[in-house]
């Protein structure tokens, strides 16, 4: 069996191609969407998603969130005595996925197609495909967000050839793309975006907002300072956010040395204070339509996903921006997994769905390092040479040559690169080559270097020096801050022996976990009551007794949503 899976910055989600159309498969919990946050319990078991979040405040020590936006570094968070990379925190939510997967189909998962930004670097998709490797699925392929999105909403069932872009806004990544369909042929035409801009950001905006207005004043200047108080305030931040989107004022409140800190925020000062950001948006879309050769107008759809999409002023901007209100039929945060099922039906061949074949773009340029004459005579090293431009259709391979610059040289050395930066110290270091050369005056030699690009994401580098005919080859399978094959055997043997958090516990736990964080956030009579009720469910638990247990958890829940009025994932 074959799942969809959207592992996204804030939740992941996941679905599967069955009965002609995707369907969303619930967590333990019942719930589609599954935070995407790994922690461990008092007992130093392993919890993921609802439960683990609601320790993010209470035991910000033991939990991390937000870590897909590192993989592919060699980032390691500290959690108690543990520690793991994104990879393998990115893997245990993918393996609480997988086991939700089985327990709703009845019957072993053991393949998947995970979504991936498609502005993602080499480095991120691979560190993707190890995340699910560790996680016990074989991923064969990784399926770009955009074209999952385009997917799900049935584009390629069109009869019609039509073009059309892809706004995908989710938690931590920004991705625009601009693809094609013609005669049962979907092609992507240009991918842009930023990897480090999402909805988080809009929160950490408000956050940094918040600080300067009510925050400094009383002593509030740094707001990581302080785990606990960080947490409070992103919790809040996500609270007023989303409240913006039906109100024209909202409260952001805190409590900061046992005092209330309150800012009244109106939807105007909340547009003017996401206006970077914004800005930080249109830049990749402008980028993508020249790329493309498409102007905004050419377009016959324009198509939101990801949860982020839902504020008021992410809608505006793109009304704006192309004069139309853009499709928005299905819900934003299930679409790109429902694209992700779709995907896996194609890929079992299920009667269904037509055939469609389906091109992908190289989202960055490839390159290598080059000398640049500064002055007659003298060279300097560190330029960049495109080889592959960005936005060229896979598989590829282009070819360009370069001679040596100093008399009698003995080798070239090729260092290659991604990035669109004319400094390669500004771009990402891929691999290298050293090339033998005949001494000769410099210039007499020359060296061709091919880069061949596939579907899978792999580069290949060819060197040949043109008056030897001698060839050297490298394969660029691995990155700096990539696991290597034998260090992922040694993960996978690390994480078996991780305790998971019992399953049949976890709706319990879960509700333990929001009542602890609610206790902590109040004080008063407030408080008095969530620790009376929580102490009451905690007697139930106690009994082993499944229906006062259920009964009790009910109650429990009826409380806390008193407290803490709507919640969300």
């Amino acid at each position: 069996m074959i799942i969809g899976i959207d592992l996204g910055t804030t939740n992941s989600l996941c679905a599967v191609w069955r009965d002609g159309q995707a369907v969303m498969i619930p967590n333990a919990l019942g719930h589609n969407l599954t935070p995407s946050v790994v922690g461990l319990d008092d007992n130093g078991d392993v919890l993921v998603g609802l439960p683990a979040r609601d320790r993010l405040i209470t035991h910000p020590h033991l939990t991390t969130a937000l870590f897909k936006r590192y993989m592919g570094s060699d980032r390691v968070v500290q959690l108690g005595r543990q520690r793991f990379r994104p990879e393998e925190l990115s893997a245990l939510v993918l393996k609480s996925i997988k086991e939700d997967a089985e327990r709703f189909l009845g019957e072993t998962v053991t393949e998947a197609i995970i979504t991936v930004p498609a502005y993602f670097s080499d480095a991120q998709r691979k560190a993707t495909k190890i995340a699910g490797q560790l996680a016990g699925l074989k991923v064969e392929r990784l399926l770009n967000e955009p074209t999952a999105a385009a997917l799900a909403y049935g584009l390629n069932q069109s009869e019609l050839e039509s073009r059309f872009l892809v706004f995908d806004l989710g938690g931590g990544t920004f991705d625009v793309s601009i693809l094609e369909l013609f005669e049962g042929v979907m092609e992507v035409r240009a991918s842009a975006g930023d990897n480090l801009l999402g909805g988080e950001d809009f929160v950490e905006a408000l956050i940094d907002q918040f600080i300067e207005k009510v925050g400094k004043p009383a002593g509030l200047t740094d707001k990581k300072a302080d785990a606990y108080l960080y947490q409070s305030l992103r919790k809040e931040g996500e609270r007023v956010k989303r409240a913006l989107s039906s109100s024209d004022r909202v409260e952001f409140t805190i409590e900061y040395q046992n005092q209330p800190l309150t800012w009244v925020v109106t939807e105007a000062e909340f547009t003017k204070i996401a206006e970077p950001l914004l800005k930080r948006l249109r830049e990749p879309i402008e980028r993508a339509l020249r790329d493309a050769r498409i102007r905004a107008h050419e377009l016959n759809q324009i198509v939101l996903a990801g949860g982020a999409t839902r504020k008021p002023i992410i809608k505006k901007l793109v009304a704006k921006m192309f004069g139309r209100l853009p499709a928005m039929h299905l819900n934003p945060d299930e679409v790109i997994a429902q694209g992700a099922a779709v995907q896996a039906g194609l890929k079992m061949r299920d009667a269904a769905l037509d055939e469609i074949v389906m091109t992908d773009v190289c989202p960055y340029t490839l390159g290598v390092e080059i000398s640049e004459q500064i002055a007659p005579g003298r060279y300097q090293a560190g330029f960049f040479l495109p080889i592959i431009e960005r936005n060229s259709v896979v598989p590829v391979s282009r070819e360009q040559t370069v001679s040596t610059v100093f008399d009698n040289q003995a080798a070239v050395m090729v260092r290659i690169y991604q990035g669109e930066s004319r400094l390669i110290r500004d771009n990402i270091f891929l691999g290298e080559l050293h090339v033998p050369v005949p001494p000769k005056p410099a210039g007499d030699v020359s060296v061709s270097i091919r880069f061949t690009y596939d579907v899978n994401g792999l580069l290949e580098a060819e060197t040949t020096v043109d008056e030897t005919g001698e060839k050297r080859q490298l394969l660029i399978e691995e990155n700096p801050g990539v696991l290597k094959p034998e260090e992922v055997k040694q993960r996978l043997a690390e994480l078996a022996k991780l305790k998971i958090h019992p399953r049949e516990q976890l709706v319990n736990t879960a509700i333990l976990a929001r009542a602890d964080r609610l206790y902590q956030q109040t004080r008063g009579e407030e408080r008095l009551f969530i620790g009376h009720e929580t102490a009451r469910f905690q007697a139930a638990l106690e009994s082993q007794d499944q229906d006062l247990i259920q009964a009790a958890r009910e109650e429990l829940k009826t409380a806390l949503d008193q407290v803490e009025g709507e919640t969300w994932l």
